[in-house]
């Protein structure tokens, strides 16, 4: 039979994905980003499997051209890992060479000689971890899309969240589908409302127990707004309780008491132990 990578011979799978150019069976043009790649299938399945070994990955392939390919260079690489187990003798090494010149699928050479020892050291890159580098670059690029067209805060990527969000999403594995809209505005939205309540009320608790300080933070926005933040601190934590638009209530020191003494009240009394405010006339009355 003739091998499939033989001058001439297109019965590959590869070329099912490309275009030969010219009918040179060395210059062929992918059919998903039109380049033109010179050097046989070799490097067109390189190409579509985005491995970065010596050829630009393809950004236009399909998923499951990507994953074929990728499939087809793993099952070489797998199987010439096997091969270079062996120790080969001078015959043996001599048949080896003249096939290597023929075969677009051989990724490294053996040898008993330093030379060809070392060869083989700098070229034992597997071809999953060549895939994954070019896979992450894609990844990295659609993430920073979604942060850049959205006009994400840069500071999010330091969140907790942000890497617990990916670290889970890598479990899963392949195929994994990110929630829908309705998913977020319904069905999350409200799991989330019933896990925060139950965090809160394990914070009631301790603040039974220790005791715990009403901290308030009052901030103007660009529209001149006032809007005043509730959280309350013990050695368990700092939780946000509320917020409020108090453009009204802040004018007079009698609306002021009166918004102080509800969140007191809210938290509970006899849990209470101070309440830190800013150094305004108004707050000054309040104490």
């Amino acid at each position: 039979m003739t091998p499939k990578n033989a001058p001439g011979n297109m019965s590959d799978v590869a070329w099912k994905h490309c275009i030969s150019v010219a009918g040179d069976t060395r210059q062929l043009q992918c059919k998903y980003c039109q380049k033109v790649l010179i050097g046989r299938v070799y490097r067109l399945k390189h190409h579509l499997a985005s491995t970065q070994k010596d050829v630009g990955a393809c950004k236009d392939a399909p998923d499951e051209v990507k994953k074929e390919t990728w499939e087809i260079v793993v099952g070489l690489e797998q199987k010439l890992n096997k091969k270079s187990s062996f120790t080969l003798n001078d015959e043996e090494m001599a048949k080896a060479g003249e096939k290597r010149k023929n075969s677009e699928e051989e990724f490294t050479q053996s040898s008993n000689s330093p030379s060809g020892r070392n060869i083989f050291k700098n070229r034992q890159i597997t071809i999953n971890n060549m895939f994954k580098k070019g896979l992450r670059e894609e990844a990295c690029q659609a993430i920073v899309r979604f942060f850049y067209n959205n006009v994400i805060h840069f500071n999010v990527a330091k969140s907790e969240e942000f890497t617990a969000m990916f670290d889970l999403v890598s479990r899963h594995g392949l195929g994994f589908k990110p929630p829908s809209y309705h998913d977020i505005k319904v069905k999350y939205l409200k799991e989330e409302v019933t896990n925060t309540s139950l965090a809160l009320h394990s914070h009631r608790d301790e603040w039974k127990k220790m005791g715990c300080t009403i901290m308030i933070d009052g901030w103007t926005d660009k529209k001149r707004r006032t809007i005043i933040n509730f959280l309350v601190n013990n050695p368990k934590g700092t939780v946000f309780l509320k917020s409020i638009y108090a453009y009204a209530i802040s004018k007079t020191a009698e609306k002021v008491f009166e918004m102080m003494d509800n969140i007191v009240e809210e938290v509970g009394e006899d849990n209470v132990i101070q309440v830190v405010t800013d150094n305004a006339a108004n707050y000054k009355v309040v104490g």
